[in-house]
């Protein structure tokens, strides 16, 4: 279950590119979350992920990931998370 308003999702763009944007799957999610209990990763800014990502959004082109903080999406290019 989500909790960002799927409305809003829909509404919702990139900052950087503009470009929409969409839930994160939960195999992406995981994947992250054992990353960041391996301490490796980081965000944007360069700073260490050091809380679990329950929810996200990723930008159409499958490059950035915005965290979502309960329930609110953090839509800061240097919170954002490059995937590789």
């Amino acid at each position: 279950m989500t909790s960002v308003n799927p409305e809003l999702v829909e509404i919702l763009v990139c900052p950087e590119t503009k470009q929409p944007v969409s839930l994160a799957t939960q195999e992406l999610l995981h994947s992250l979350n054992e990353r960041i209990r391996a301490g490796t990763l980081r965000n944007r800014g360069g700073a260490k992920v050091e809380q679990e990502i329950q929810e996200a959004l990723v930008r159409q082109d499958g490059r950035i990931l915005y965290p979502v903080d309960d329930g609110i999406p953090v839509m800061l290019i240097e919170e954002s998370i490059e995937l590789s």
